[in-house]
């Protein structure tokens, strides 16, 4: 692993766009699928707290996953994500129509991926971030790795710091 990198803290003040892909990132990357072909996921309730207060704090939130997943929906719905992207081949296209829509710059969104198909969207924003087990490609490229691992703490850990530094973590 690389060696830790402090959190920006002069970019986080500008983030208003926290985007995320959901494998690896909003879970710890395993997909269950049953017998009758039902599919679970393991989402981190950390996480989710931490996408709620961020919305109450003003920022926007976004899912841009290479998958389609009913559970992912179900997660994005109860968090009250507005903008979910499933089954996207090119996510630095999806990502360009979100901040074009919301009238934002690159550099005022963070996005947290953790394998090689998120490479080209980290290398385009403000912050790019990567939970601690993440592909040794995509950490060497981001700007800051977590301490935690995907589905385990590490989007909590980012928007915590994100919103400490522009003084809303209420607390």
């Amino acid at each position: 692993m690389p060696p830790k990198r402090p959190f920006p803290a002069k970019v986080a003040a500008g983030i208003k766009l926290v985007a995320l892909d959901v494998d690896g990132v909003l879970t710890d990357g395993k997909i269950i699928i049953d017998a009758n072909g039902v599919e679970t996921k393991n989402f981190d309730v950390r996480d989710g707290l931490a996408i709620a207060l961020s919305a109450k704090a003003g920022l926007t939130t976004a899912i841009i996953s290479g998958r389609n997943s009913k559970v992912t929906e179900l997660r994005a719905r109860e968090l009250k994500i507005a903008h979910i992207y499933q089954g996207v081949d090119d996510k630095k296209k999806v990502f360009g129509e979100l901040l074009a829509k919301l009238g934002l710059s690159p550099k005022q969104a963070a996005y947290m991926g953790d394998d090689v198909n998120d490479m080209e969207l980290l290398a385009m924003v403000g912050l790019s971030a990567a939970p601690a087990d993440a592909d040794p490609l995509v950490r060497k490229k981001v700007s800051w790795v977590s301490s935690f691992p995907g589905g385990g703490g590490a989007v909590r850990e980012m928007v915590q710091l994100i919103l400490s530094k522009q003084g809303k973590w209420p607390y």
